[in-house]
Protein backbone atom coordinates (compact mmCIF):
# COMPACT_ATOMS: atom_id res chain seq x y z
CA UNK A 1 0.00 0.00 0.00
CA UNK A 2 2.85 2.64 0.60
CA UNK A 3 3.54 2.31 -2.94
CA UNK A 4 -0.20 3.28 -4.09
CA UNK A 5 0.31 6.19 -1.63
CA UNK A 6 3.59 7.61 -2.76
CA UNK A 7 2.01 7.40 -6.45
CA UNK A 8 -1.06 9.38 -5.02
CA UNK A 9 0.99 12.00 -3.22
CA UNK A 10 3.60 12.16 -6.14
CA UNK A 11 0.87 12.62 -8.43
CA UNK A 12 -0.93 15.38 -6.07
CA UNK A 13 1.76 17.59 -6.03
CA UNK A 14 2.42 17.62 -9.52
CA UNK A 15 -0.54 18.28 -10.66
CA UNK A 16 -1.25 21.02 -7.54
CA UNK A 17 1.38 22.33 -8.14
CA UNK A 18 1.15 22.90 -11.97
CA UNK A 19 -2.12 23.62 -12.35
CA UNK A 20 -2.36 26.16 -9.22
CA UNK A 21 0.97 28.04 -11.05
CA UNK A 22 -1.94 28.42 -14.11
CA UNK A 23 -4.47 29.83 -12.51
CA UNK A 24 -3.58 30.86 -9.14
CA UNK A 25 -0.35 32.76 -9.46
CA UNK A 26 -1.27 33.13 -13.13
CA UNK A 27 2.28 32.34 -14.31
CA UNK A 28 3.48 32.80 -18.22
CA UNK A 29 4.89 30.29 -20.19
CA UNK A 30 8.12 29.41 -18.44
CA UNK A 31 6.89 29.72 -15.19
CA UNK A 32 4.16 27.42 -15.89
CA UNK A 33 6.77 24.65 -17.31
CA UNK A 34 9.11 24.93 -14.39
CA UNK A 35 6.24 24.35 -11.96
CA UNK A 36 5.47 20.79 -13.75
CA UNK A 37 9.47 20.37 -14.26
CA UNK A 38 10.00 21.05 -11.06
CA UNK A 39 7.06 19.75 -8.92
CA UNK A 40 8.14 16.21 -10.53
CA UNK A 41 11.53 16.73 -9.97
CA UNK A 42 10.85 17.11 -6.14
CA UNK A 43 8.03 13.95 -6.25
CA UNK A 44 10.72 11.83 -8.03
CA UNK A 45 13.26 12.47 -5.05
CA UNK A 46 10.73 12.55 -2.36
CA UNK A 47 8.31 9.71 -3.32
CA UNK A 48 10.35 7.55 -6.05
CA UNK A 49 12.88 5.28 -3.71
CA UNK A 50 9.68 4.22 -2.27
CA UNK A 51 7.36 3.70 -5.15
CA UNK A 52 9.57 4.36 -8.74
CA UNK A 53 8.27 7.54 -9.02
CA UNK A 54 5.96 7.59 -12.25
CA UNK A 55 2.75 9.50 -11.10
CA UNK A 56 1.84 9.18 -14.84
CA UNK A 57 -0.33 6.67 -16.33
CA UNK A 58 1.51 6.84 -19.35
CA UNK A 59 4.89 6.01 -17.74
CA UNK A 60 3.05 3.20 -15.95
CA UNK A 61 2.13 1.60 -19.13
CA UNK A 62 5.64 2.10 -20.48
CA UNK A 63 7.18 -0.04 -17.28
CA UNK A 64 4.40 -2.82 -17.70
CA UNK A 65 5.48 -2.99 -20.98
CA UNK A 66 9.17 -3.48 -20.31
CA UNK A 67 8.59 -5.58 -17.51
CA UNK A 68 9.54 -3.31 -14.66
CA UNK A 69 6.50 -3.67 -13.07
CA UNK A 70 3.73 -6.25 -12.52
CA UNK A 71 0.19 -5.93 -13.81
CA UNK A 72 -1.69 -6.12 -10.49
CA UNK A 73 0.68 -2.93 -9.01
CA UNK A 74 0.53 -1.16 -12.68
CA UNK A 75 -3.12 -1.28 -12.15
CA UNK A 76 -3.39 0.50 -8.64
CA UNK A 77 -0.61 2.49 -9.22
CA UNK A 78 -2.68 3.74 -12.47
CA UNK A 79 -5.80 4.42 -10.11
CA UNK A 80 -3.95 5.72 -7.33
CA UNK A 81 -2.44 8.53 -9.92
CA UNK A 82 -5.94 9.71 -10.79
CA UNK A 83 -7.13 9.89 -7.08
CA UNK A 84 -4.42 12.01 -6.61
CA UNK A 85 -4.57 13.96 -9.92
CA UNK A 86 -8.54 14.87 -8.78
CA UNK A 87 -7.56 15.17 -4.95
CA UNK A 88 -5.44 18.24 -6.38
CA UNK A 89 -7.68 19.83 -8.91
CA UNK A 90 -10.02 19.61 -5.84
CA UNK A 91 -7.90 22.16 -3.67
CA UNK A 92 -6.92 24.14 -6.59
CA UNK A 93 -11.04 24.57 -7.41
CA UNK A 94 -11.64 25.68 -3.54
CA UNK A 95 -8.98 28.48 -3.84
CA UNK A 96 -10.10 29.54 -6.96
CA UNK A 97 -13.45 30.10 -5.60
CA UNK A 98 -12.18 31.59 -2.53
CA UNK A 99 -10.23 33.90 -4.82
CA UNK A 100 -13.86 34.29 -6.73
CA UNK A 101 -11.82 33.74 -9.93
CA UNK A 102 -13.59 31.74 -12.54
CA UNK A 103 -15.01 28.63 -11.45
CA UNK A 104 -14.06 26.65 -14.32
CA UNK A 105 -10.59 27.80 -14.97
CA UNK A 106 -8.81 25.22 -13.32
CA UNK A 107 -5.35 24.73 -15.56
CA UNK A 108 -7.47 21.51 -17.39
CA UNK A 109 -5.96 21.15 -20.65
CA UNK A 110 -7.52 21.57 -24.48
CA UNK A 111 -6.71 22.25 -27.80
CA UNK A 112 -8.49 25.60 -29.39
CA UNK A 113 -6.32 26.36 -31.73
CA UNK A 114 -5.35 23.38 -33.51
CA UNK A 115 -8.09 20.37 -34.58
CA UNK A 116 -8.12 16.73 -32.77
CA UNK A 117 -5.67 14.83 -35.01
CA UNK A 118 -3.13 17.49 -34.87
CA UNK A 119 -3.71 17.25 -30.58
CA UNK A 120 -2.93 13.62 -30.38
CA UNK A 121 -0.09 14.13 -32.46
CA UNK A 122 1.45 16.87 -30.26
CA UNK A 123 0.35 14.80 -27.29
CA UNK A 124 1.53 11.14 -28.56
CA UNK A 125 5.01 13.17 -30.09
CA UNK A 126 5.59 14.98 -26.08
CA UNK A 127 4.63 11.81 -24.66
CA UNK A 128 6.82 9.93 -26.54
CA UNK A 129 10.30 11.59 -25.99
CA UNK A 130 9.11 11.53 -22.26
CA UNK A 131 8.33 8.29 -21.69
CA UNK A 132 11.93 7.21 -23.57
CA UNK A 133 14.10 9.87 -21.88
CA UNK A 134 12.24 8.31 -18.13
CA UNK A 135 12.91 4.79 -19.65
CA UNK A 136 16.62 5.26 -20.51
CA UNK A 137 17.67 7.06 -17.90
CA UNK A 138 16.63 4.83 -15.25
CA UNK A 139 17.62 2.09 -16.68
CA UNK A 140 19.77 -0.92 -15.14
CA UNK A 141 21.95 -0.78 -18.18
CA UNK A 142 23.38 2.54 -19.34
CA UNK A 143 20.74 4.93 -16.98
CA UNK A 144 21.89 7.30 -13.99
CA UNK A 145 19.84 6.98 -10.96
CA UNK A 146 21.53 9.84 -9.38
CA UNK A 147 19.80 12.30 -11.53
CA UNK A 148 17.00 10.69 -12.82
CA UNK A 149 15.05 13.34 -10.92
CA UNK A 150 16.23 16.14 -12.51
CA UNK A 151 16.70 15.33 -15.88
CA UNK A 152 13.05 13.91 -16.26
CA UNK A 153 11.63 17.12 -14.69
CA UNK A 154 14.38 19.38 -16.91
CA UNK A 155 12.57 17.00 -19.60
CA UNK A 156 9.34 17.61 -18.70
CA UNK A 157 10.03 21.24 -18.26
CA UNK A 158 10.83 21.62 -21.83
CA UNK A 159 7.98 19.61 -23.44
CA UNK A 160 4.86 21.35 -21.59
CA UNK A 161 6.47 24.85 -22.57
CA UNK A 162 6.82 23.33 -26.19
CA UNK A 163 3.27 22.12 -26.01
CA UNK A 164 1.84 24.80 -24.31
CA UNK A 165 0.16 26.84 -26.92
CA UNK A 166 -0.83 23.81 -28.59
CA UNK A 167 -2.66 21.07 -26.27
CA UNK A 168 -1.48 22.45 -22.73
CA UNK A 169 1.29 19.97 -22.67
CA UNK A 170 -0.46 16.97 -20.49
CA UNK A 171 1.95 14.29 -21.26
CA UNK A 172 -0.58 13.09 -18.15
CA UNK A 173 -3.85 11.18 -18.26
CA UNK A 174 -4.13 11.66 -15.10
CA UNK A 175 -2.80 15.19 -15.23
CA UNK A 176 -5.72 16.25 -17.67
CA UNK A 177 -8.61 13.66 -15.91
CA UNK A 178 -8.25 15.62 -12.73
CA UNK A 179 -8.72 19.38 -14.20
CA UNK A 180 -11.23 17.92 -16.39
CA UNK A 181 -13.78 16.62 -14.30
CA UNK A 182 -13.91 19.85 -12.29
CA UNK A 183 -13.90 22.37 -15.06
CA UNK A 184 -16.07 19.90 -17.61
CA UNK A 185 -16.96 21.42 -21.26
CA UNK A 186 -14.72 21.18 -23.83
CA UNK A 187 -11.77 20.04 -21.53
CA UNK A 188 -13.82 17.04 -20.25
CA UNK A 189 -15.26 16.02 -24.01
CA UNK A 190 -11.59 16.25 -25.32
CA UNK A 191 -10.57 14.08 -22.38
CA UNK A 192 -9.88 11.43 -24.61
CA UNK A 193 -6.87 12.73 -27.00
CA UNK A 194 -5.34 12.93 -23.20
CA UNK A 195 -6.02 9.33 -22.25
CA UNK A 196 -5.20 8.05 -25.57
CA UNK A 197 -2.65 9.77 -27.34
CA UNK A 198 0.19 10.02 -24.16
CA UNK A 199 -0.57 6.00 -23.55
CA UNK A 200 0.02 5.51 -27.27
CA UNK A 201 3.09 7.48 -26.84
CA UNK A 202 4.14 5.44 -24.11
CA UNK A 203 3.91 2.24 -25.86
CA UNK A 204 5.80 3.12 -28.85
CA UNK A 205 8.49 4.21 -26.58
CA UNK A 206 8.73 1.42 -24.54
CA UNK A 207 9.47 -0.84 -27.78
CA UNK A 208 11.84 2.20 -28.60
CA UNK A 209 13.86 1.55 -25.14
CA UNK A 210 13.11 -1.98 -25.55
CA UNK A 211 15.66 -2.25 -28.74
CA UNK A 212 18.40 0.63 -26.89
CA UNK A 213 18.42 -1.36 -23.31
CA UNK A 214 20.62 -4.99 -23.39
CA UNK A 215 18.90 -5.59 -20.33
CA UNK A 216 15.68 -6.41 -22.31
Amino acid sequence: MRKYIAELLGTFMLVFLGTATVVIAKGGVLAIGLAFGLAITISAYAFGGISGGHFNPAVTTGMLINKRIGVKDAFWYIIFQILGAIAASAFVSLFVRALGLKATALGQTDFPSISAGMAVLVEGLITFLFVLIILNVTSDDHGNSDFAGLVIGITLAFLIIVALNLTGGSLNPARSIGPAIFAGGSALNHLWVYVVAPEVGAVVAAFCSRILNSEN
